[in-house]
């Protein structure tokens, strides 16, 4: 069964946010707070409701991991072969990092464990579609040596090779590329890119450069993507 909330503002149209979680207690506490703050919330108990809810587009998507029939990991993969940029929220109690970085990894764009703080799971979700409502800034092709990028397609080529990413590897591609030439902190790109500092594990990030690295430079003798030891990661042709 899948449940619809409607908010009362006639004067704009709300956000509309897909929880997909198999405890009522909890759906019901998380919808109640998003309404509240603007949102309009339909939630499915499973990965099989979900995607028939998923049927159309949501602004936004709030997931839970454990879920009976398919998994959240499962699920968030079917998403992502329907709707390549629509934000996907992780709410799980599943806190190892090694949960978090494949979360990410199949195409999740923030990861929160349980429990947690209501007034935080709004911030991220007003960040998250914040970011995915923002057009950015104007210079809709980006390159760094033989790397293109174009944004407004979500397209990333080396070459005449187009490279895969997933939303948040692109994500990180795309700030490194905005500041080539510049040295970006660990710290910085977490804020830039997740909206927060990661729990203080700066190996998330780590991994992160160490896949888009495999992908972009893989196979080419000049590489574009570096490491500076103690300072942090640069795209950067000239090097």
């Amino acid at each position: 069964m899948v449940h619809t909330g409607e908010t009362g503002d006639d004067h704009r149209t709300p956000p509309r946010v897909l929880m997909i979680d198999d405890d009522p207690e909890l759906t019901e506490i998380v919808s109640t707070s998003l309404e509240f703050s603007g949102y309009r919330v339909t939630s499915a108990p499973s990965g099989t409701d979900a995607m028939r809810a998923l049927s159309e587009p949501f602004d936004a998507v709030i997931l839970d991991v454990m879920l009976p029939g398919l998994d959240g990991f499962e699920v968030v993969q079917l998403i992502r072969g329907r709707y390549e940029h629509m934000p996907v929220l992780f709410l799980t109690a599943r806190n190892a990092v090694e949960d978090r970085v494949r979360g990410l990894r199949l195409g999740g764009d923030d990861y929160l464990t349980k429990p947690f703080s209501m007034a935080e799971l709004l911030a991220r979700m007003d960040a998250l579609i914040r970011r995915a409502g923002s057009s950015g800034p104007s210079q809709d092709v980006l390159q760094v040596g033989d790397l293109r990028m174009d944004r407004s397609a979500r397209r990333l080529t080396r070459g005449d090779e187009p490279i895969s990413l997933s939303p948040t590897e692109f994500r990180l591609t795309e700030y490194l590329m905005v500041n080539a030439g510049h040295v970006m902190s660990k710290s910085q790109i977490m804020d830039e890119v997740w909206g927060y500092d990661f729990g203080g594990d700066g190996n998330v990030v780590e991994r992160f450069v160490s896949s888009i690295r495999r992908k972009v430079d893989g196979g080419h003798r000049r590489r574009l993507l570096h490491t500076v030891r103690g300072f942090g990661y640069t795209l950067d042709a000239s090097r």
